[in-house]
């Protein structure tokens, strides 16, 4: 399925082994690993398109459905289960109904999901007219050819869903190598830096970027350090947290961002990590608020500027200062294909 500007293989949870060494290589195989084109694989030769959605009913009274996900580094041969995916999340509703974990109501289903990884949640709601899913519809998300149906997700109760805290190191400012950072979890572990405060604008192309071996190389120095100070140990062989270069908005948005994931520069930005960063420029004192005029408001619409567009999200304050209490943003979804994944002894 595609999810938001992702793709990933969707399993049922009781279709692959239990024991977790032995489902890792499972995917490993059906993904492909190992080389770069994974051309022996599902994969796509990239991040965005290596990922695993694996779904069950929930025994959990608050959600309907289970959903881990799973990064595929295929070029490092191995499973991260550290980290959710908001792109990926968006396909899971549609899943759930159609997989018959979830009975649609008309116009629109609401989905409860547990996001395991992290354990927090999300509602997702799902256009079923009829009683059944459709993909057909007139929205458009940055990152997308066309359009497609809506598939709203709100989410709440997600600060600190990694790291224990929205500020893990209890600050909105901290200085790393020199460099003034600010490292925020609001759904996703990402650590914000000023693009000029290394050397770049923040709006070159991700293939610049990536390019850059210098850049990238002080960016990765950084973020081993940051991984201990927001509580995620040593981060050598994880993909969070995700680095996200400021840059001043350029299309009406409230900042413009690049963000690496942790070692390629996406060609968007991931859902739950613009919902990092759209929260970080709310915050008094952070990075990202050196670019964002001061609000009040209860309700803010947040536009986060990326590579191929821009990412709304749509965040709540709460009452006491700096809380954001529910964070809702739109995406779209879309069925690729159903079948059987040929899984071969040796194939690992």
């Amino acid at each position: 399925m595609r999810g938001g500007t992702s793709k990933a293989a969707f399993f049922r949870a009781e279709e692959l082994p239990a024991d977790r060494a032995e489902r890792d290589r499972w995917l490993l195989a059906a993904m492909g690993h190992g080389d770069a084109r994974q051309i022996d694989g599902l994969g796509g030769g990239s991040p965005l398109t290596t990922k695993v959605a694996i779904v069950s009913a929930s025994a959990d009274p608050r959600a309907d459905v289970d959903y881990l996900f799973a990064q595929v580094v295929a070029a490092e041969s191995r499973v991260d289960t550290a980290p959710t995916c908001g792109n990926i999340l968006a396909g899971v509703g549609p899943f759930a109904i159609e997989q018959g974990l979830v009975a649609a109501t008309s116009p629109r289903t609401a989905v409860r999901i547990r996001m395991v990884n992290t354990d927090s949640l999300c509602t997702a709601l799902v256009e079923t007219p009829g009683g059944r899913v459709t993909y057909a519809g007139d929205t458009r998300i940055s990152g997308v050819p066309g359009t497609a149906a809506p598939v709203l997700l709100q989410f709440s109760d997600i600060a600190g869903s990694s790291c224990g805290a929205l500020l893990p190191t209890g600050r909105t400012r901290d200085v790393i190598d020199g460099v003034p950072v600010t490292c925020i979890d609001n759904g996703m572990p990402v650590l914000l830096i000023r693009a000029d405060s290394l050397g770049v604008t923040g709006y070159e192309s991700p293939a610049a970027l990536d390019a850059n071996a210098e850049l990238k190389a002080r960016i990765e120095a950084i973020r081993l350090v940051a991984g201990p100070a927001m509580g995620l140990g040593d981060v050598r062989g994880k993909v969070v947290p995700k680095v996200t270069l400021l840059a001043p908005a350029i299309d009406g948005g409230a900042v413009h961002t690049r963000t690496f994931i942790p070692k390629v520069c996406h060609e968007a930005i991931g859902v739950l990590g613009a919902v990092s960063v759209a929260t970080a420029c709310l915050l008094e004192g952070s990075v990202a608020a050196d670019f964002v005029a001061p609000s009040d408001a209860r309700i803010d619409d947040l536009s986060i500027e990326h590579p191929s567009g821009e990412f709304t999200v749509r965040l709540e304050r709460g009452e006491r200062h700096g809380e954001v209490v529910s964070a809702a943003l739109l995406r779209t979804a879309r069925a690729l294909f159903r079948g059987t994944v040929l899984f071969e002894e040796g194939t690992s």
